[in-house]
């Protein structure tokens, strides 16, 4: 017979596999079936909403997707996607469908994320993820511009004084102040270095008339908004902007021009620019799981941590080598189903890694799902 330590450690792996994740059903359905690529715009949609800086990330690819169906009859969808930075700032009210991505000879930026969902009553909603933020470097050609951090000195100072030729030609009655640097970037020409930014405005408290130099920017709901691309150098250089109402989020204003730089009407101090860091481009949040799931996988961590699997390792259970007992059948918290422990030392390993699991699940559908991008 077992012995009561062999019996005590597999009770505990019962009670201990019950308390963390007790399934009746894994599946993998094909990465590009019609039920996962809604959740996977679901994912896409949540990821947009918590990210509060650059820009809009559009689905590029589902990686992979397991679908958990627990006792309830409610559905955990376990997914990895691949998401591509647009042109469209996460102020720009255009539908993230209509956004462009943006292309790898300029420098695309990819997100890798890991997301929960849960499923209850055919609604969908997400419960926590994990994102990677970086840069492709794919594609880079000689003389393409390259990204310059967001607080170069040099690109500032273009952002800094394309800005007053907006202000001194828009004559409206506010002038306008940087909220924040989207993106910068600096290509080699036959004049020498030219300069490219992106980067978000908004109204201040002065007006075209006023000599104060203090200018302080509106933080209530209605104060406008406006989003500029300029190209050049400080005393030369293209600008348009795109001046968004608070009240319906449309261009009102759309302002081109390649012209010297006038005499400032107003100085905006260098002070209200945001104190950017160092890094060329904007990164997604990078984890939100205020449950402590533990249903996230750490390769898709800002911070280089080692790969682990998706649902936690089940405990080591010890048996006493050489007693005579039968098999012993604990609930699997994956899969739900019945495994043995044998003699020795056991590790139930990451899901599907057993011979008896891979055995019983069905083939698992091809993944990932066609890249809508590249």
């Amino acid at each position: 017979m077992m012995s009561h330590l062999g019996i005590a450690l597999v009770l505990g792996l019962l009670t201990g596999a019950r308390a963390q994740l007790l399934l009746h059903n894994v599946t993998h359905p094909p990465c590009d079936s019609p039920d996962v690529k809604a959740a996977a715009l679901v994912a896409q949609d949540y990821l947009n909403g918590q990210h509060t800086h650059g820009y809009k990330y559009a689905l590029n690819q589902i990686d992979n997707i397991k679908i958990l169906t627990k006792p309830d009859g409610s559905e955990i969808y376990l997914m990895e996607v691949d998401l591509l930075e647009t042109t469209c700032h996460v102020l720009d009210p255009t539908p993230v469908a209509n956004c462009t991505v943006r292309p790898k000879v300029v420098t695309a930026v990819e997100g890798d994320c890991d997301v929960v969902l849960r499923k209850v009553g055919g609604v969908m909603s997400v419960t926590a993820f994990k994102c990677k933020t970086e840069e492709s470097t794919e594609d880079l050609c000689v003389g393409c511009a390259s990204l310059l951090p967001l607080n170069d000195t040099a690109g500032l100072a273009m952002v800094s004084a394309s800005l007053v030729t907006f202000n001194n030609r828009t004559g409206k009655e506010s002038l306008f102040a940087i909220m924040e640097v989207g993106r910068m970037s600096t290509q080699v020409v036959s004049g020498g270095a030219r300069y490219l930014a992106e980067y978000v405005i908004v109204e201040t408290n002065c007006t075209a008339d006023d000599s104060d130099d203090n200018c302080v920017p509106l933080t209530n709901a209605m104060a406008q908004r406006g989003f500029c691309q300029v190209a050049g150098v400080s005393s030369l250089h293209s600008i348009q902007c795109n001046i968004f109402a608070a009240s319906s989020m449309m261009p009102i204003v759309d302002t081109n021009g390649t012209v010297p730089v006038p005499a400032p009407v107003v100085h905006v101090h260098a002070g209200n620019l945001p104190k950017v860091h160092g890094l060329r481009h904007h990164k997604l949040t990078a984890l939100h799981d205020p449950d402590l799931s533990g249903l996230l996988s750490a390769e898709s961590g800002e911070s280089g941590e080692s790969e682990e699997s998706i649902v936690p390792v089940v405990p080591v259970v010890v048996v006493p080598v050489g007693t005579e007992a039968p098999p012993v059948f604990v609930v699997d918290p994956v899969v739900g189903m019945d495994a043995p422990v044998v003699s020795g030392v056991v590790k139930r390993e990451a899901p599907d890694s057993s011979a008896i699991v891979s055995a019983l699940l069905a083939p698992v559908p091809v993944c990932p799902g066609k890249k809508k991008f590249f």
